[in-house]
């Protein structure tokens, strides 16, 4: 049996800042990674995704410039295994990065294999008993895969991005986040692209503005959509292609492409750790639970990022170490609770998302107060040529202080975080709208857009 100050399970976004905290604080600490240093994040999420984004990016550039007066001769076309072998230059980058980190510090020791709970506070990892009477669960989550889809040769996040040659037709089940995004970057690398979504629109939980200007441009673009359609049963073919049976009130019952991508959602690794033999409750979708501190039903052992479902981004990862590090070794009393949701939708244009949507701002109680601007108004917009989408911000009408926003449109990524800035500030939106903002900027029109600020009359 090997004991230390601290176990952390897991080098994603969350367990590695960590791992080398504590380090520098003169904690020995075991850590555990069974596959690659990073993550999610830096090995099939954020990094490389965001490097297929901005391939894309450049074949859309090359496609569109005759639109602003640009003559590109045609048979501008992807290679793929160029892109791949990009991507991945990046990925071991960092993740070497890390492993340097590592290897050139003492308190820390490194074990690569799967770790699993033997008994409260005691891990087994490649035969090694380890003990520590603090432990950090990091184990991140995977691709969901329905029952009726899983016999099938099919891709996740994951697998697509190992990929050499184009899809000639790519089906993606899934219309939210992962589907939509790989969806407009392959269909600008050059494949046929059709999203099957079993809701009545894609990315369910958004506002319905929003959810159709994404569908309208990536129409436009190309991508077919079947809206209203559930998968019953998918066929793998002779040649390699997969056939999907659709339960559908509209259009063929069957759509046949030579991949198909399944991005229905997500589902924690937690069930590879044996949580129950370590004491640690989880609820029925897996994640484990924990408390406003991170700490799970276990005095002791916490859980961070994606496995504890209180946030599924790599910046709620990173905020969930930032808590655990400022209450341990700084004196602060941070909770998930203080942190204001806020995420982005990563097609082109992309989309910033802060606090409330306007439905969730009602359900609470608030009277609010909207304002809007669709990007076409946006001179900035307009003069790049890129004047999809529109920004929106809700204010609560007896306080004046910002209870949401969404920016959809050129730049909109980088926008959001003034919005945010403001809400974390706990000011009034006046201090934005009173604001003098640098012309000519997207942004800018975020103040002339509050001044027309409207009392919502439901």
């Amino acid at each position: 049996m090997k004991k230390y100050d601290a176990i952390i399970i897991g080098s994603g976004q969350a367990g590695t800042p960590l791992a080398f905290k504590m380090a520098s604080e003169g904690k020995q600490v075991a850590f555990i990674e069974k596959e690659h240093f990073g993550g999610t994040c830096v090995n099939d999420g954020c990094t490389p995704t965001k490097a297929y984004v901005a391939s894309a990016r450049r074949m859309w550039d090359a496609c569109h410039g005759e639109d602003l007066g640009v003559r590109i001769p045609e048979g501008v076309s992807v290679d793929l295994k160029k892109v791949k072998a990009r991507k991945d230059a990046l990925v071991k980058k960092s993740s070497d990065g890390i492993r340097k980190g590592l290897d050139d510090e003492k308190h820390i020791t490194v074990f690569t294999g799967e770790a699993r709970f033997t008994a409260e506070k005691t891990v087994s990892v490649n035969h090694n008993e380890l003990q520590a009477e603090q432990i950090y669960i990091n184990v991140g989550a995977r691709a969901l895969i329905p029952e009726s889809l899983e016999h099938l040769d099919y891709l996740t996040n994951k697998s697509i991005l190992q990929l050499g040659k184009l899809p000639e037709h790519l089906v993606i089940i899934g219309g939210s986040y992962v589907g939509l995004e790989f969806g407009q970057m392959f269909r600008r690398f050059g494949s046929k692209v059709t999203i099957v979504e079993k809701a009545p629109k894609i990315i369910g939980h958004e506002e319905d503005g929003i959810s159709e200007q994404i569908l309208a441009f990536l129409k436009d673009e190309g991508i077919s959509f079947r809206l209203n359609s559930t998968c019953v049963l998918g066929v793998q073919n002779k040649d390699g292609s997969v056939t999907i049976r659709l339960d559908c009130d509209e259009g063929e019952p069957e759509i046949t492409g030579s991949h198909v991508l399944i991005a229905v959602g997500r589902t924690p690794n937690t069930d590879t750790i044996n949580p129950e033999a370590g004491g640690i409750k989880t609820d029925k979708r897996g994640f484990i639970i924990v408390d406003d501190y991170l700490e799970t039903n276990i005095k002791g052992v916490y859980a961070l990022g994606d496995c504890n479902g209180r946030g599924a981004f790599t910046h709620t990862a990173v905020n969930d170490f930032e808590i655990v590090a400022g209450n341990m070794f700084s004196g602060t009393s941070r909770k998930v609770t203080d942190r204001i949701p806020t995420y982005c939708l990563y097609t082109d244009p992309p989309l910033g998302r802060a606090g409330l949507t306007k439905a969730q701002a009602i359900e609470k109680g608030h009277k609010i107060s909207e304002a809007k601007m669709p990007m076409e108004k946006v001179s900035r917009a307009g003069e790049k040529g890129e004047t999809n989408g529109s920004m929106s911000v809700i204010v609560d009408s007896r306080t004046g202080k910002v209870l949401g926003a969404s920016i959809l449109g050129v730049g909109a990524d980088e926008i959001i975080s003034g919005i945010l800035n403001i809400m974390y500030a706990d000011v009034p939106y006046t201090v934005i709208r009173d604001s003098v903002i640098p012309h000519p900027t997207v942004s800018e029109l975020i103040p002339t857009m509050l001044e027309r600020l409207k009392e919502y009359q439901p």
